[in-house]
């Protein structure tokens, strides 16, 4: 792969190459990828979404808005500090090409702010619910009339795929999605691999996929256009783009600096066994005397979050230099912070979060409630919509159809696509939203 393609300012329905030396700098096109994202309607949903703590009534709680917020912001440093080093080594990409340090801080920053657009509501488990009612529950009955693809697309429903659907699905008036560039598009898909064969090899990129079947075609153009290597000749599988290992990593150092923090001010982890962990990954560059003057937890635990986080940049950004050869080869098989010298300690954290955050009663809990409320919506909707194609919609099936937006297709005549647009729907909803529909679902908006 070269930085020429990969850094591509094409967007859907481009008829002529885009020169980044012909870029308006008050308007820069990978800029503007990040305006797009943060005015849509889908990443607004996410200010009710669960990070890690569901429906939490804290006000110092992540949800999936202020996560994705914070991954942005470590994105671009990322970014930045890579694309500094980058064209001191490749300095045809400035002098010739006109690219600056600052387009990739861009471009990360665009792809991480929508790394999670595509999330289901209650979280992760919110994934594993949709996934269930096709694998065990109600859609299970559909198995036979799909292709093997299909079949797992559903079954293992992917919220790196819904947003990549999101991000360049057309409807009506808006063709191409958010219509942003090749080049952030290519950073945002952390999978680069259709649904099937599950997990092929142990590399980062076969961890999970990153389409959906009706989402091919887009794909393997974005791949095309940014010169991502095919990693098979039988199913659709490419390398990833490089800067896809900025994004993960800024999402890494989030998730297991900033879920660790939410932990430690819920009273979940203990703060002196908490703060002896992030101390030992930022024992270089901490100053005691500032340290020991802060009085309050919350003060204690920002100042080596703060520190912690710049560590593992720094960190990052050494070891995706190290690597870049083999990275823009596609021979590199694993997440940077796994190549990092405080592996140890990062997992030590994670270790400490999954016991006590991840497992808590809370959290447990709200899963479990999350499970009832998505398998009702998927089976009342899925009901509606099928018993209205086969003619036979009952007066019920009718109200429930007309509850649906209108940018949610639902007669159509492939059987994938309807029983995938409800999926769509749903993953669309927010916590909130999601419990509503489910309380009038079951009747109870009048008690």
């Amino acid at each position: 792969m070269n930085w020429e393609q990969l850094l591509s300012l094409k967007r859907f329905g481009d008829t002529n190459k885009r020169i980044r030396k012909e870029q308006d700098e008050t308007r820069l096109g990978f800029e503007v990828d990040y305006d797009r994202v943060i005015f849509s309607s889908e990443f607004r949903s996410l200010q009710d979404k669960t990070q890690v703590i569901p429906l939490s009534q804290t006000d110092f709680v992540h949800t999936r808005l202020t996560h994705s917020l914070e991954v942005s912001a470590v994105g671009r440093s990322l970014g930045r500090l890579v694309g500094k080093k980058l064209l001191e080594k490749h300095p045809h990409l400035y002098n010739v090409h006109g690219y600056q340090a600052n387009d990739f801080g861009a471009i990360v920053a665009a792809a991480a702010l929508a790394h999670d657009i595509g999330n289901p509501p209650f979280g992760h488990s919110g994934e594993k619910a949709i996934g269930e009612f096709f694998k065990t529950g109600s859609g299970k009955q559909f198995k036979n009339e799909l292709t093997d693809k299909e079949y797992q697309d559903l079954c293992d429903f992917e919220g790196n795929a819904n947003g990549f659907k999101i991000l360049t699905e057309s409807r009506e008036g808006r063709e191409g999605g958010l219509r942003l560039s090749y080049a952030t598009l290519g950073a945002f898909m952390k999978y680069p691999k259709e649904s099937l064969p599950k997990k092929p090899t142990k590399h980062i990129a076969d961890k999970k996929y990153g389409f959906f079947q009706s989402e091919k075609e887009s794909f393997i153009d974005v791949a095309n256009e940014l010169g991502l290597l095919k990693r098979s000749q039988t199913h659709i599988s490419f390398s990833r783009h490089p800067l896809t290992f900025l994004v993960e990593a800024a999402d890494d150092i989030c998730y297991t600096i900033i879920d660790f923090e939410d932990g430690i001010n819920l009273g979940l982890i203990q703060e002196e066994f908490a703060l002896e962990y992030l101390i030992n990954l930022v024992r270089d560059t901490i100053n005691t005397k500032k340290y020991h003057q802060l009085k309050n937890t919350q003060d204690r635990v920002s100042y080596l979050r703060a520190l912690a986080i710049n560590t593992l940049i720094n960190e990052a950004v050494t070891v995706f230099m190290q690597h870049e050869d083999a990275i823009l080869n596609g021979d590199f098989n694993c997440a940077l912070l796994d190549k990092s010298k405080y592996e140890a300690q990062i997992n030590d954290i994670i270790k400490i979060s999954v016991e006590n955050i991840y497992q808590s009663n809370e959290v447990v809990d709200k899963e479990i409630a999350g499970y009832g409320v998505i398998n009702t919506l998927l089976k009342t909707y899925t009901n509606a919509v099928n018993n209205n194609y086969d003619n036979n919609a009952s007066n019920y099936d009718k109200l429930i159809l007309k509850s649906l937006p209108k940018t949610i297709k639902t007669d159509g005549d492939s059987l994938y696509i309807r029983l995938s647009n409800i999926c769509h729907f749903v993953s669309l909803l927010s916590d909130s939203k999601a419990i509503l529909n489910y309380k009038k679902l079951k009747g109870f908006q009048f008690t």
